[in-house]
């Protein structure tokens, strides 16, 4: 029996053929006589896939399985010559024999799936998506080459695990936040004083669950339609930030919202604000992160704060001795050094104020270590 896996669905992409073209990509041997190489001008890797008319042999649970990628031509439309990448129709068949339909169907066309799930998470390039309204969805994007990982973090060692634990946690939880009737996403705030990481910090968590960050500025954003249509634009599996959100833009007291309207009112509500994190627009994709930043968690509205909206709040604050020697190592590389001991009196005993970012300007002044301490 023969089961044929169609490039299209008419003009929709067929999951199915994507999943099964990088899955039989890993399973290239050197006996394959032709392959195709590919290299989106964004990604770092290579793709490589089988060419037309050539056969792959793969084994999945003692059963052989050949596939074969067959292309043919479109017939012209009244006459007219098409583009060829839009003329060509790809197919990829695969025989077997018909006592293992019924396997197929149910264990190895989905096993084909997740594998290349897991492909495209080990190969996935972070991404920064910022507002743009002349691009797709009203967002463009860059690689997001930022190395900052929880290795290199200066925070306390404490915040950083539970920070770890929760992000661990959050990620396994798909059918209980499903089972108990929420919306599988989880809101954080970053507060503490300029230059204690914050930004790094949300560079490390999409480093490390390998999700896209979307950087939403709110004083790019006219209304709060367009807020709407931005949280459409994004995409499942990221991060969505919104810096300094004590000022980055005047929201309204709800209150004030019942009086008669002006001409500002197309400007950016709180409501509107509170119904994009957590009202029935924010069930749009599944698996996000919404982190905000202040450097002053005090002037914001108790509403925005409440479980549910920012579930979890990591303060960051001035160095610590434990946090000095992280970036001792990163910088310096060393992990014990004479002056470490006055250093510890000055940042833990004496509560000396200062930042991460003020320690490792004095690190970065000098390689010896001596001068630099």
């Amino acid at each position: 029996i023969t089961v044929v896996v169609e490039e299209l669905d008419g003009l929709t992409p067929n999951e199915m053929f994507e999943a099964a073209n990088l899955y039989l990509g890993t399973l290239l041997s050197t006996s394959t006589r032709r392959i195709k190489v590919n290299k989106p001008e964004k990604e770092k890797q290579l793709l490589v896939t089988i060419d037309k008319n050539q056969g792959l042999v793969d084994y999945f649970k003692g059963v052989n399985f050949k596939w074969v990628l067959v292309t043919s031509q479109k017939p012209a439309s009244n006459g007219k010559r098409e583009d060829h990448s839009q003329s060509e129709v790809r197919q990829l068949e695969l025989s077997f024999h018909k006592k293992h339909r019924d396997m197929v169907l149910s264990s190895y066309l989905p096993y084909i799936l997740n594998k290349s799930k897991e492909i495209k998470e080990e190969r996935k390039v972070v991404k920064l998506h910022t507002v743009d309204y002349n691009g797709t969805d009203y967002w463009g994007s860059i690689n997001l080459d930022h190395p900052a990982t929880f290795d290199t973090m200066a925070m306390d060692p404490e915040i950083k695990k539970a920070l770890i634990e929760d992000l661990d946690r959050f990620r396994e939880r798909k059918e209980y936040y499903r089972r108990v009737g929420k919306a599988w996403k989880r809101g954080y705030l970053l507060f503490g004083p300029p230059g204690t990481g914050k930004s790094s910090l949300v560079a490390a968590m999409a480093n490390y669950l390998k999700f896209d960050i979307f950087d939403l500025d709110l004083k790019e954003v006219q209304c709060n339609s367009d807020l709407r249509r931005l949280l459409i634009g994004t995409k499942s599996r990221s991060i969505l930030v919104i810096e300094d959100i004590d000022c980055s833009v005047e929201l309204q007291n709800r209150d004030a919202e019942n009086e008669p309207k002006t001409v500002e009112d197309d400007k950016i509500t709180l409501s509107g604000l509170l119904n994009f994190i957590d009202g029935l627009w924010s069930t749009c994709g599944e698996e996000r992160i919404i982190v905000f930043t202040t450097n002053h968690k005090d002037r914001l509205d108790p509403a925005l704060l409440r479980p549910g909206r920012m579930d979890l709040h990591i303060h960051l604050s001035y160095c610590t001795f434990s946090g000095f020697k992280t970036l001792a190592y990163n910088y310096l590389r060393i992990q014990e050094h004479p002056l470490f001991g006055d250093i510890e009196k000055l940042l833990d005993y004496y509560k000396a104020q200062a930042t991460p970012a003020e320690v490792a300007g004095e690190l970065l002044k000098s390689d010896d270590a001596q001068v630099s301490l």
